[in-house]
């Protein structure tokens, strides 16, 4: 290589990957064990530097899925082939750049933080220095805080806006420029997934089920009940994609989400995902007291589904099914009203059976991938005929339930002319066949309720069914 060509430095969080090691390292320590996070501050009083090796010698990320940036990697490559030397520097602990380093096999040398330095800002401005002269590096960065290298840099590499580009021209030129991509709010709605909150659409089934939809009170209730839940919802989305980035970056569709891709800071999302759900529970407070153990059973549930309930075979689409249930008892809650055996009954067999296609769909991707499971499951390649019996099943008895309650005393408080809604078992019969026929095709979607809400039949379903059922009243 020749001599008289300035080294390339590239920073490692947010600018070769779109991620940062010791958030995605964190998420790990506290997913393996969440009382580690008790921990991380009594470590944090011995330095970051010490901190960040405490947490690095009890885990390790899985380098070969993290989101790089293309364009740098691209940079980086074209610098190698004109002869420059390329270097990673970083404020991540040694062993994750080693291993990132490693992988990529892009760099000729590494310099990270080690148990008693924290390599970042003038501390990295001092070891480039040291190892390359001032003056005598190009350096790549995405942050206000490498504004203290590109004051002793050659030239600047900028992976950020405008107004950061600018700053590192007026300190020492600018080499490249990346730019942050745009559509920042559009993923924002796509990470708090707010297409599934028309799940917490069940929320008003107990209002029409008591025929209470002209109730502007109790109507006004059950609006601030799907809020709640809503936000408590979308806190908990955040919650599990910050602790499923590995496995997301494994599957053929999640690896998309913004977390997962790194289109979004994981730092903004560990500190909106609490602020959603205070907002959540301050709403609730407003609606009743029972509504607020609802949805704080609801939360309780969810954040141990998240944590180790999902892993175990069966207990997650049971888990699934109460959390659909759920919704649906917190509405009668809302507006204080007394859930019917057969609403309940009927409720949990039609989750189940949608979970387990949830699940089956997921399983269907590893035919022909003998000895592997779903990623974070417990699910084999050789399950999926045993799934697809239990959900066909469970799904046919919610129809039993619906028949039984037709033809019970019960149903005559509420409908004039019962027997009006005769069909809707078949129409409910035709559409479970038809759902389980579309995920045997390898049609589904990944969720069956966004599945539903897409799919014109499943729309016309809905729309017989309602009609059904008003003319019976």
């Amino acid at each position: 290589m020749s001599d008289n060509k300035p080294a390339i430095v590239i920073d490692l969080d947010g600018t070769l990957i779109k991620s940062d090691l010791l958030i995605e390292s964190f998420l790990l320590l506290i997913k393996s064990n969440p009382l580690y996070i008790l921990m991380v501050p009594l470590w944090l009083l011995k330095g970051k530097a010490a901190m960040k090796k405490e947490i690095a010698v009890r885990v390790n990320v899985p380098v070969d899925t993290l989101p790089y940036n293309e364009a740098v990697l691209e940079y980086i490559r074209e610098k190698r082939t004109q002869g420059f030397r390329t270097a990673l520097a970083t404020a991540s602990n040694q062993k994750f750049a080693s291993d990132v380093a490693t992988h990529l096999d892009l760099f000729d040398d590494v310099y990270a933080s080690d148990d008693h330095i924290n390599l970042s800002g003038s501390k990295k401005r001092a070891a480039l220095n040291e190892a390359y002269g001032e003056k005598q590096y190009i350096y790549a960065g995405n942050a206000d805080v490498d504004t203290k290298v590109w004051q002793d840099c050659s030239a600047a590499v900028v992976v950020g806006g405008a107004s950061l580009a600018k700053k590192a021209e007026k300190l020492c030129g600018l080499d490249h420029h990346i730019p942050k991509e745009g559509g920042l709010v559009k993923r924002w709605v796509k990470a708090l997934r707010v297409h599934q909150w028309v799940k917490n659409g069940l929320i008003f089934v107990p209002l029409f089920a008591s025929h209470q939809i002209s109730n502007a009170e109790n109507f006004l209730l059950c609006a601030l009940a799907f809020l709640a839940f809503s936000l408590c919802a979308s806190s908990v989305y955040l919650l599990n994609d910050l602790l499923d980035l590995n496995d997301d970056r494994q599957h053929k569709s999640k690896r998309n989400r913004p977390f997962a891709a790194g289109s979004l800071d994981l730092l903004h999302g560990l500190l909106l995902a609490p602020i959603l759900l205070v907002a959540a529970f301050m709403i609730a407070v407003g609606v009743s007291q029972e509504f607020f153990i609802v949805l704080l059973c609801y939360y309780i549930l969810t954040f141990a589904y998240s944590f180790f309930l999902k892993r175990i075979v069966l207990v997650d689409v049971i888990t699934l099914a109460g959390l659909y249930t759920i919704r649906i008892i917190a509405g009668a809650a809302a507006i204080s009203v007394v859930l019917s055996f057969w609403l309940l009954a009927f409720s949990i067999f039609v989750f189940l059976s949608l979970a387990l296609v949830k699940r089956f769909t997921e399983v269907l991707d590893l035919r022909g991938k003998e000895g592997k499971k779903a990623l974070g499951r417990g699910y084999h390649a050789e399950d999926i005929e045993l799934l697809s019996s239990l959900g066909g099943s469970s799904g046919y008895i919610s129809v039993l339930v619906l028949a039984l309650y037709i033809n019970s005393e019960d149903v005559k408080v509420l409908y004039g002319d019962p027997v009006i809604m005769w069909p809707i078992c078949l129409v409910m019969l035709f559409w479970i066949s038809r759902v389980w026929i579309m995920a045997h095709r390898g049609q589904m979607d990944d969720d069956p309720i966004v599945f539903a809400l897409k799919d014109k039949a499943s729309l016309l379903c809905g729309a017989i069914i309602a009609g059904f059922m008003i003319f019976a009243v």
